[in-house]
This record gives C-alpha cells, structure tokens and sequence, in this order.
C-alpha cells in the first residue's frame, strides 16, 4: 500500500499491517516503510509523563503510543512490532531501567527477518514514570532516521526530512510553558515546521498518563487523543488539546 496517496482502508486491515510490516508487500519486494515522528515527555512538578505522534499513516495513534500510570510511556515505531509497547511496560513495571527494558525487547524480537527486512529497522523510544528515557534507532531504519535526547524528553522519527526535525522537537519541547500536552504539541509542530515525514501528514495522537490525574474519579488518563485521518492533523489534534483543557476544569468541578 504506498503512502503517497491518502486512502481509507477498515481498521482490522490498518491493524494487520501495523503489526506485520507497516504495508501491503508484493510478493517478492522490499517493504515500503510507514515514516513516523514523535516524543515522549515528562513534567516534573505534575508527574505526568506523555507521548505524541505525527504520521503520513492511517490512524497511527493505534499502534505506535503506549502508556500506564506509575511505569512510563513508550513509542514504537519504523516497520511497527506492535507487541514492543505492551512488553516495555511489562518491564517497566518489573523495576526495569529504560536502557535496560530497550536491550530486552531487542533480544525477544520474534521476528525472523522474513522478505528481506530486518529487525535491525525498528525504532522505539522508553520513558518510566520518573522520565528516565532510552531510544533507540535501528541501523536499517530508513533515511533520514535517528533520535535526539534532551531534559526529560526524547524524539525520534524515521524516513523524515532530515536532523532538523528531531532538534526542533527537543527544542520546543524544553522552551514551551504550561501543561505537558501543550508542550508535547508544541514539538510536534515544530517538527513538523522542520520538514517532518517528508510525504506529508495523515494522523496524530497523544497520551498522557498520571496515577488518578484524569477526569472524574479512577481515572489515569490524563487525556488519550486521536486525529486518524485529516488534512491538517497537528492542528487538529491542537483543537483537541485545547478543547481538553477546558474539559478537564469541568470535570474538576463535578
């Protein structure tokens, strides 16, 4: 399935392909990678800790962002294993560094390397509820790919316009004030301003998570956003984070 033009496909099938390969393969080619970018966060006075994304993919929320109140957060992304979110967390909660959750995930790597793409292509990012961080980029990944650490965040992307995007991400991400969804969203869209997924902009998605931080009562989620399909999608995930904010004073006050 090529990414140069935007389709709607049912989600069981968009779900196959995130867990398969990231597209529809003929029979003896070379899969087509799905490029993605995004950054994990951590607020050290709310103790929220968060991730966002942006892709020229359908509904990419679905299978690349992944978190749980009081162990951490995780992206996993470049031809997308969605099982390296939920055994992350698993780790995570085990007492786990994060460098130590990114060495175990690699090894447990189930995938035998079929059609020519290795797991050597993966890229996934880990964060604990403290926001210790580790990335990691795989030496097939494809071009531009890589990732940039900074204070108590990481991004990461592959296939994207260049290193500016990753820089720009971290850079927004420590100058911007306020709530950590205002900051995830102002690296998202400055990376996006830095050329993002050089084909372009489909999906976007955010979580953050915080023991009892949600709306209403036993709730840890602080707020769970997902933009599947659309023009502009960043912008429309801003409406959202905005439009959340104001919910979430509401459902205070109840």
């Amino acid at each position: 399935m090529s990414m140069r033009s935007r389709v709607l496909v049912p989600a069981a099938f968009v779900t196959f392909l995130l867990v398969t390969s990231g597209c529809r393969l003929p029979s003896s080619a070379t899969p087509e990678p799905v490029a993605t970018f995004s950054i994990v966060g951590y607020d050290p006075e709310t103790k929220e800790v968060g991730v966002a994304v942006q892709s020229r993919v359908f509904s990419v929320g679905g299978g690349v962002i992944w978190g749980e109140a009081d162990v951490g957060v995780v992206a996993t992304q470049a031809y997308v294993d969605v099982s390296y979110g939920p055994k992350a967390l698993e780790l995570l909660k085990e007492g786990l560094e994060p460098e130590e959750v990114l060495r175990r995930v690699l090894e447990s790597d189930p995938d035998p390397q079929p059609r020519g793409w290795p797991k050597t292509g993966r890229q996934f990012s880990v964060m604990n509820a403290e926001g210790k961080v580790a990335t990691h980029t795989g030496t097939r990944a494809s071009a531009w790919a890589g990732h940039r650490i900074g204070e108590g965040c990481s991004a990461q992307g592959n296939l994207l316009a260049g290193e500016d995007v990753v820089k720009g991400t971290v850079k927004a991400f420590e100058s911007t004030e306020g709530h950590l969804s205002l900051r995830l969203l102002a690296a998202i869209e400055a990376g996006q301003k830095a050329g993002g997924d050089k084909r372009g902009m489909q999906s976007a998605a955010m979580l953050i998570v915080k023991k009892n931080g949600g709306p209403w009562l036993n709730n840890d989620r602080v707020l769970r956003l997902q933009v599947d399909d659309h023009k502009e999608p960043i912008a429309e995930l801003r409406r959202l984070v905005e439009l959340s904010a104001k919910w979430r004073r509401f459902a205070r006050r109840r």
